[in-house]
């Protein structure tokens, strides 16, 4: 880095700059049309779910079946829309979601060095680790208002297919329909937060090269190898520490009473992740020699 850029590093910087760094990447990123374009499919995926249980379900017969987690929301849905943002949060958190995050985690360092406006971030006063931080702030985000769309549009398609109303809990128990609006804001809430580990370590892949595209493409290939790996019964014992392994643990929100074993592992263990592939990231992120 030039003298320009360690100066630079060094001279305090209020908290109104970093404020409005982050509405900048915030801004950038939501603007970009890739990113809209991975927006709409998370949005579309609950329309197509709804559609397909409405035509299936056309002649009386019920949709999915079985117990436990998706299949149990599925059967429910045309009993009460409010199903179908339980099973699209299902649907999509295997690989839409990720696939989603590690598209955008994978471009945050390593597409700025691609377009050559890497070096110039740094030239202002943001310095290596408030910058990585920003940017991981806004994954992070991005994670929330991705899973929020799923949501929403999944809410809004199931009330216009499907009646809504009180809804019975996995567990058989009945529970208001406020009370159930509740609990899927919560479950949203748990799906969010269960992509933070997979934003650490696309973040820490972008800092490993300076190609936006090969970022990406890494990250959503260990996506999918750790998920096929956690499909393995011969690596049973190593699946409990794949951070996809209690992703559907938010199904246990809709129990009565809520069962938070499971739940309180995957938080823990996507913190995990978080704090392992950040500080990985930012060793090497602070390190590295910024030439583009």
């Amino acid at each position: 880095m030039s003298r320009a850029e360690t100066a630079g590093a060094v001279r305090p910087v209020s908290p109104l700059w970093t404020f409005g760094l982050l509405r900048s990447e915030l801004t950038t990123t939501f603007r970009r049309w890739r990113t809209l374009a991975l927006l709409a499919v998370l949005a579309g995926v609950p329309v197509l779910v709804g559609i397909a249980v409405k035509i299936e379900t056309g002649d009386g017969s019920s949709a999915g079946g079985g117990g436990g987690g998706g299949p149990a929301f599925i059967s429910q849905i045309t009993n009460n829309g409010l199903f179908l943002v339980f099973t699209a949060l299902a649907a999509t958190l295997p690989f839409f979601l990720p696939m989603a995050i590690g598209v955008v985690a994978g471009d945050a360092i390593a597409g700025e060095s691609n377009a050559g406006t890497l070096r110039y971030l740094l030239v202002a006063p943001a310095g290596r680790s408030r910058l990585l931080l920003t940017k991981y702030a806004t994954v992070v985000i991005f994670c929330l208002v991705a899973t929020l769309v799923v949501a929403v549009s999944a809410l809004t398609v199931g009330a216009l297919l499907f009646p809504l109303g009180d809804l019975t809990t996995i567990s058989g128990t009945r529970i208001s329909f406020a009370e159930g609006l509740g609990r899927a804001l919560l479950i949203a809430l748990a799906v969010a937060a269960s992509l933070i580990g997979v934003a650490a370590l696309g973040l820490f892949v972008s800092t490993l090269t300076g190609s936006g595209i090969a970022a990406m493409a890494t990250t959503v290939g260990l996506l999918i190898t750790v998920q096929i790996l956690d499909q393995i019964p011969q690596l049973h014992a190593l699946q409990p520490y794949f951070f996809s392994h209690y992703w559907l643990s938010f199904a246990d929100l809709m129990r009565e009473p809520v069962y938070w074993d499971d739940l309180a592992k995957n938080l823990g263990l996507q913190a995990l992740y978080a704090a392992v592939f950040g500080s990985a990231a930012w060793a090497r992120f602070t390190a590295k020699d910024i030439t583009a």
